[in-house]
């Protein structure tokens, strides 16, 4: 009996043990917990007021998230501001470092400590290249991108707003003149583009200052028509103060917006003078490291020139292939060869460059986005609220930009996304790829992913509003694939468009390294083109003009793509009946833009979950 009541005794006590440590581990967890909610409060708290006061310190930042304050001044764009931004990201990269614990953070808010210094680790390596992107270039420069964002981003909502605009319009040659100083300063140090870019770049230029009220021309320039469309729109302001608006506004283009693209021109000219036909950027000081700077921006990733150029070769080889095969499909007699140079050439595959010709492709690109959009929520879980425009590609712009492109919605909602086709040549278009644009620019790629990112809750403002080229190209070309399992592209020529599309990405890999690692020519570059795809001759021309000057970040889409690719099929194999396509594109979109790395973490991490 007695050894009983000490049975029992030992019992009680172990049980009595074992209660007081589950509560002394509830109570450590709680205070953990509740350490964690706070801390992660207070990094949230930090990225949201560096972000903050970033933006406000940029109009043009500003005006493209849809905040009215500064809607009457441009950027600072000197070297002086510059150098006191990267002091603000060295302060600011030192201020979480100290003050934040990021062992004490939840699992989303370690991702953006780790993106946030990341992010300012890569300003602060940049800062020794901060000369060597060109500041006018025939694909961006403030010489295109001023009139594009007065037209497409500043809201005249009042004429406060409207006065607001005429005052930028005035501070336009302030604003060139620091551009331009920076411009020369780089021409000084042996940093130009090369000498093909300048004619685009003056021809931009006069595109501007083209029409009323800058000659004698009875058609408005770009400009005016945007500023009177505007200003006549306004509601409870009388047809007075509306003409006299429209008066100021003239007089400014005139006494301001003329003159200073006339001292941009010359500028131009003169500098065309100087430069070179050497295209890539081992032409640079130190090129060759600047260059694999720019392949680790752009792709995220340590794949070094030679090994993206090998991808390249052998992702080129697979689609040939795959166009072969449709070829066969479709009784085409004659080589691969005959067969890309019959689908650039034949007219039934585009529409004419006619006013007609362009109001039946944007209707047509408009119906393909609206097919997809019913079947969306067979691959989502999360679909964008923001609404869709397919769009043309204003005049002054269109010479020099690609065959499309897409635009985000702003922060609140108020601004729809944009798909933009450039229409200055329908053969740019081709009606097989229209399908695979789509899907890329519209949905379920760029305006799916952006969106999305835009209206996530309880995210960082930079994670939002941020992005990494190689998530996000990669992403609108894996958008592009994955449809085919599901009954698109049922067309041949449709499916061949696809493949000319992933085809472009993978010749990218090869010319992109071809020019500025392996010193390619520009002549080089479209013959490798015209023997190994079926774009046309100004896709040719823009495609070579681009990577000219924006080393690396063509190499992003491809590598992008791949990775996205790849974790899938391992989430397929490691799952099994267990993997959710929905759940899967839901994990890749619902944490915003990533570098490929973490997105490989954060895929990692959700299939051992789903193990269980």
């Amino acid at each position: 009996m007695k050894h009983r009541f000490l049975l029992l005794g030992a019992l009680l006590g172990a049980t009595t043990c074992v209660s007081l440590s589950a509560s002394s581990a509830i109570t450590k967890e709680a205070v953990t917990a509740e350490r964690m909610n706070t801390e992660s409060a207070k990094a949230n708290a930090f990225f949201d007021r560096v972000f903050d006061e970033d933006v406000d310190r940029s109009p043009l930042s500003q005006g493209y998230l849809g905040i009215k304050k500064d809607n009457d001044k441009w950027d600072d764009f000197s070297e002086a501001r510059e150098l006191e931004n990267l002091q603000r990201t060295v302060a600011q990269l030192a201020e979480l470092r100290s003050t934040i614990h990021y062992e004490w953070l939840d699992e989303q808010t370690q991702v953006s400590y780790r993106l946030f210094a990341l992010q300012a680790d890569r300003t602060i390596e940049g800062w020794k290249w901060r000369n060597h992107g060109y500041v006018f270039t025939q694909m961006s420069g403030m010489h295109s991108d001023m009139p594009a964002f007065l037209i497409n981003f500043h809201q005249v909502d009042n004429v406060a707003d409207a006065r607001a605009y005429i005052t930028r319009l005035k501070a336009i040659p302030a604003m060139f003149g620091q551009l331009m100083e920076r411009s020369e300063q780089q021409a000084a140090l042996g940093i130009m583009p090369p000498k093909f870019v300048y004619p685009l770049l003056i021809e931009a230029s006069r595109e501007v200052i083209t029409g009323a009220p800058f000659d004698d021309a009875a058609k408005p320039s770009a400009l005016l028509e945007d500023f009177t469309a505007k200003v006549t729109a306004l509601k409870d302001t009388d047809a007075t103060a509306k003409q006299q608006l429209i008066a100021e506004g003239r007089k400014a283009l005139v006494e301001s917006v003329k003159p200073a693209y006339g001292k941009l021109i010359a500028m131009f000219e003169a500098q065309e003078k100087r430069t070179t036909d050497d295209d890539g950027v081992w032409k640079l000081p130190e090129g060759r490291d600047y260059y694999n700077f720019m392949l680790r921006r752009h792709t995220t990733t340590t794949l070094s020139a030679d090994e993206i150029h090998e991808l390249g070769l052998r992702e080129v080889a697979r689609i040939h292939a795959g166009m072969t095969a449709i070829k066969e499909q479709v009784g085409f007699k004659g080589d691969l060869k005959a067969f890309l140079a019959f689908m650039r050439d034949d007219p039934q595959f585009s529409y004419p460059t006619t006013d007609a010709g362009k109001a039946a492709y944007i209707a047509r690109a408009t119906e393909i986005i609206d097919a997809m959009r019913v079947r969306l929520p067979e691959f989502f879980g999360t679909l964008p609220k923001s609404p869709l425009l397919v769009k043309k590609v204003e005049p002054f712009r269109e010479k020099g930009q690609a065959g499309a492109f897409y635009e985000p919605p702003s922060a609140d909602g108020t601004r729809p996304g944009a798909y933009y086709v450039n229409t200055i040549d329908m053969r740019g278009l081709p009606i097989y790829e229209m399908e695979t644009l789509a899907h890329h620019e519209a949905i379920p790629g760029h305006h799916m992913q952006i969106a999305i990112s835009q209206e996530l809750q309880n995210m960082p403002k930079f994670r939002k509003y941020g992005g990494y080229t190689a998530y996000q190209e990669g992403w609108a070309l894996y958008a592009e694939y994955f449809p085919k399992a599901f009954g698109f592209y049922q067309d041949p020529y449709q499916d061949y468009g696809r493949l000319f599309d992933e085809l472009l990405r993978a010749v990218r890999l090869v010319v992109d390294t071809g020019i500025h690692a392996k010193h390619w020519t520009r002549q080089q570059v479209m013959d490798y083109f015209r023997a190994n795809t079926s774009n046309s001759e100004r896709d040719v021309f823009t495609e070579t003009n681009r990577y000219i000057i924006w080393p690396g970040q063509a190499c992003s889409y491809k590598v992008g793509m791949l990775k996205i690719l790849e974790l899938r099929e391992r989430a397929k194999q490691e799952l099994g009946p267990k993997f959710d396509l929905r759940a899967y594109h839901d994990l890749v979109l619902k944490n915003g833009s990533l570098p490929l790395d973490l997105l490989e973490d954060n895929v990692k991490s959700w299939i051992a979950k789903q193990k269980g």
